[in-house]
C-alpha cells in the first residue's frame, strides 16, 4: 500500500475547487488525461516526475506534494502557509468535505491571513 491512498482523491478535488478540467490541467502539464485520471481514481500513483509536471498548475509546492505522496517527510507544522500552500494534513483533511465546505473553508482562511497581516 501507498503511503497516502487518498492522495488522488486530494488532487481532484484540488483540481475541480480551481476550478480545472481534467483535460485543462492535462493540457498545462503534459500528461495525458486518462493518466490523471487513472491517478485521481486510485488506480495508479503518480511518479515523482508526474508530480512535478502537475504541481504548479493545481496550486502545490513541489515538496508539499512530495509530502501527500509520502515521498518526504512532512513540512513542520509551525511554518506559514500561504493559500495554495495548506499544510499536508489540513489539504488531506479538507479533501474529504464537500467542495462548496472546502470554498468556505479557503475563504476563511483567506480573510485571516488578511487580517494577520494587517495586525503586523
Amino acid at each position: 500500500m501507498r503511503p497516502n491512498a487518498d492522495l488522488g482523491r486530494i488532487l481532484k478535488q484540488r483540481r475541480v475547487m480551481i476550478p480545472l478540467t481534467l483535460r485543462g490541467l492535462a493540457a498545462i502539464s503534459g500528461t495525458s488525461s486518462s493518466h490523471l485520471g487513472r491517478i485521481e481514481r486510485g488506480e495508479r500513483f503518480p511518479s515523482g516526475y508526474i508530480l512535478r509536471k502537475i504541481a504548479k498548475p493545481l496550486g502545490f509546492e513541489e515538496s508539499e506534494l512530495f509530502s501527500l505522496a509520502g515521498y518526504l517527510s512532512p513540512q513542520p507544522s509551525g511554518e506559514e502557509y500561504g493559500l495554495g500552500r495548506l499544510d499536508p494534513y489540513v489539504s488531506s483533511m479538507l479533501s474529504q468535505e464537500p467542495v462548496e465546505v472546502q470554498r468556505t473553508v479557503i475563504g476563511i482562511l483567506s480573510i485571516l491571513k488578511s487580517i494577520a497581516k494587517a495586525v503586523k
